[in-house]
């Protein structure tokens, strides 16, 4: 005779590896959800990084479409993903760096041997920032349109399949609606 506790173990088994396969199944199991997707962007809150131009809320509204990147020297997927961070700037794409709890000689020395695709960059050393925006880690990027809006929220490091899946087609709608 079975006995009703001896069927727990198995039924809690299957409805948590039923939970686990739906979570794989998902649209993009890769991207954690942004609260902020389709609505203003946070306050920018950012010190000096050197000589660095900084940037602020006003430059998220001014108009045009941009990334807001948050990296670091320490971070390996960030120097995965700078070659094409500097080819999108070189496509006229504004993009402003957040440097996310780093030590300004050694963000400034990673820009200074990997070049600077960062029309403004500040220091977030204390991640006040990085928390309001719901940065989970570094690298993450933003796409903020010329309100201000988040349109995506892509975290880990931006490849050409990014570029081409994720990033092309905001730059294309935007451009349209220019």
């Amino acid at each position: 005779m079975i006995k009703p506790l001896m069927l727990a173990p198995p039924l809690i088994f299957a409805a948590l590896a039923g939970v686990f396969v739906w979570g794989m199944l998902r649209d993009d199991p890769s991207q954690l959800p942004s609260a902020f997707v389709g609505k203003p962007a946070p306050d920018v809150a950012i010190s000096p990084l050197g000589r660095l131009p900084q940037f602020s809320n006003a430059d998220l509204r001014d108009g045009e479409l941009k990334l807001v990147n948050f990296w670091a020297s320490w971070c390996a997927p960030c120097r995965v993903e700078h070659p094409n961070l500097e080819a999108l700037s070189n496509e006229g794409i504004k993009i402003y760096g957040v440097n996310y709890k780093d030590q300004p000689d050694k963000a400034l020395g990673f820009l200074a041997s990997l070049g600077n695709p960062f029309a403004a960059a500040g220091a977030d050393r204390t991640a006040d920032m990085a928390l309001d925006w719901g940065v989970y880690g570094v690298p993450e990027t933003f796409v903020v349109d010329g309100k201000g809006r988040v349109l995506l929220r892509f975290a880990g490091p931006v490849t050409d399949r990014v570029i081409t899946t994720k990033l092309r087609p905001l730059l294309t709608q935007n451009t349209a609606e220019d």
